[in-house]
């Protein structure tokens, strides 16, 4: 009888390895066996209390895994079950079980894209934003001010607090968080730049930089030329001259500005009419890139306290208004001589001219680049 017994045992011992080694191969093979996604990609949305049970069995469902409770295992296996993360994942042709289990546990989610332009305002800003179908919007219909209150910067001005930039993020990432990253992104390089300025610039603090850099932004598209303009605008402020800008009139004029800028635009009295009042204006009219910043806290130097469009994106410095005037016959009159605001030193502003950036008298004459 004893004999019997221990021959049973033998026998449910072999069958126990017998399957035990069967589960093994099978596991090993669930492990390393690429899923079942056909030739293209799979997207997977694990959504917040969701248990890798629960995933695998969606997977299942949809034909991709074969054994979710091998992938219950493998987790437990690392002790990594409850550790996966919120999100959206791409699952490519090739991967497998243990690769994915992997990819849910490290969080590494699809990244989506949206670039900030240089030179963009905040209303392009928030048309960008607004209109992105991976972020989860909620700051829609809101004025720039409370925005800013959402963002937990009450009372300052939203214009060019941002950085321009390529941010990634992943799908339901709110616009808040995202214009968080972006405000805080700009405050860094902002605060670096500041902390590294040239000596004796006409700032009282990083702000004035940042609007400096504004419109050193939206006067040239050229890197070679933004420390000159730079230089210009700086040496025109030290001077108590004004900036005498046309970007800064421009945005002044907000949605009433049809394109062409003329006369009796530079006439048209707004905060940001730097031709009417001196001193920089109020706030940035712009998002400035990092290379406009560093050149408004390292201005080039030099005499120029002018400069006018050649008409090929470039601009030709002038250290005095003789030589500007020249130059305004040159490149923007088409070597005709006429009466132009500061045309033989006829401006009603002595010392000064019509314009920094170099525009002629304006009748219906087209803004400069």
């Amino acid at each position: 009888m004893r004999a019997v017994v221990y021959k049973l045992i033998a026998i449910l011992v072999l069958v126990g390895c017998l399957a035990a080694g069967w589960l093994w191969v099978s596991y090993q093979s669930f492990a390393n066996e690429p899923l079942s996604v056909g030739g293209k990609e799979l997207r997977l949305v694990v959504k917040p209390g969701m248990s890798l049970r629960g995933v695998a069995d969606r997977l299942q469902a949809k034909g991709v895994l074969k054994h979710p409770r091998y992938l219950a295992w493998m987790a437990r296996w690392r002790g990594v079950a409850d550790r996966i993360k919120v999100g959206e994942y791409r699952i490519t042709p090739g991967t497998t079980p243990s690769q994915l289990l992997t990819m849910l546990v490290e969080g590494r989610v699809i990244q989506y894209s949206l670039t900030l332009v240089e030179g963009w305002t905040f209303r392009q800003v928030m048309d960008a934003v607004d209109s992105d179908p991976h972020l989860k919007h909620t700051l829609k219909g809101l004025k720039p001010d409370e925005i800013m209150v959402r963002l937990g910067h009450p009372g300052e001005h939203a214009e060019g607090r941002f950085f321009p930039d390529t941010y990634h993020f992943p799908r339901g990432t709110t616009d808040q968080s995202f214009l968080q990253r972006a405000y805080r992104a700009m405050q860094g390089h902002l605060m670096h730049e500041w902390d590294q300025r040239a000596v004796d610039l006409p700032y009282k603090r990083p702000y004035d930089a940042l609007i400096m850099a504004s419109i050193v932004e939206k006067e040239t598209a050229l890197p070679s030329e933004r420390a000159d303009i730079a230089g210009v605008f700086v040496r025109r402020l030290k001077k108590g001259m004004r900036l005498q800008t046309d970007p800064t009139v421009i945005y002044g004029l907000g949605s009433s500005f049809d394109g062409n800028l003329r006369r009796r635009d530079l006439e048209h009295d707004t905060p940001y009419n730097t031709y009417m009042h001196r001193g920089l204006p109020p706030t940035p009219i712009a998002m400035p890139g990092l290379a406009s910043i560093h050149a408004a806290l390292h201005p080039a130097p030099g005499k120029a306290l002018y400069f006018v469009a050649r008409g090929d994106g470039s601009h030709q410095f002038s250290d005095t208004l003789k030589e500007h005037d020249r130059a305004v016959i040159k490149y923007q009159l088409k070597g005709h001589a006429r009466r132009f605001s500061s045309y033989n030193g006829k401006s009603k502003n002595a010392g000064e001219k019509s314009d920094a950036g170099g525009a002629e008298d304006r009748q219906d004459s087209p803004s400069k680049p």
